[in-house]
């Protein structure tokens, strides 16, 4: 199973708007990929396995409300955040990378697929302004460096079912690096979610913050 069937396998419910933005994503980023190397030539054959629904298991953990304001630190080529604001066209993403050809490729898909719902910038996450209902992230460093990174961008205010705090997407043996919050860490086998092989060593960490 591929593309699109893929992703209504686990989310049934999509408006037509969604399943139309998430068929465009691989042709886009097919394109992008043959100027630079957005992502990994080899990982393109499996794009919606590896990056589109492994960034959507977040959704799984923590639906976002109508004007919920999600932050995406080293987005890379817009993941979680780009599937993430598709799936949930009322919250707002703000997604931000120290690359510029990086996010070059993000504010091109987010016009093509007219997402208004996301701004892009190049920009360190400790220069990140204002504060953030959820920081999502894919695995681009040990958890407390990113804690680091994104102290005091944590909204007070609650809404969802879940503290505000840190939604974050990696994989392997975690247990020396989540020692340092064992009291108040929480995680998600994605296996649980999805049955793919490919998801049977990856997790959703979840870390509330003040």
């Amino acid at each position: 199973m591929a593309g699109i069937d893929l992703l209504l396998k686990y989310f049934p419910g999509m408006t037509e708007r969604q399943k139309e933005q998430f068929a465009a994503l691989l042709p886009l980023y097919e394109d992008w990929n043959s100027k630079i190397n957005v992502i990994s030539r080899k990982d393109m054959d499996n794009f919606y396995e590896h990056h589109v629904l492994h960034s959507l298991a977040i959704a799984k953990v923590q639906p976002f409300k109508t004007m919920a304001e999600i932050l995406d630190v080293g987005t890379g080529g817009g993941f979680p955040g780009i599937p993430l604001a598709i799936m949930f066209p009322d919250a707002k993403f703000y997604l931000v990378d120290s690359i510029g050809k990086k996010i070059k490729v993000v504010q091109d898909v987010v016009e093509q697929l007219q997402l208004q719902n996301v701004r892009a910038e190049q920009i360190r996450a400790e220069q990140v302004e204002g504060d953030f209902d959820f920081i999502v992230s894919r695995a681009v460093t040990d958890l407390s460096q990113f804690t680091q990174w994104v102290k005091g961008k944590v909204s007070k205010i609650q809404y969802h079912n879940l503290r505000n705090g840190i939604l974050y997407l990696k994989g392997g043996d975690l247990t020396s690096e989540l020692a340092p919050f064992r009291k108040k860490v929480r995680t998600w086998d994605i296996s649980d979610f999805f049955e793919e092989e490919y998801f049977d060593t990856k997790k959703v960490i979840y870390l509330p913050m003040r």
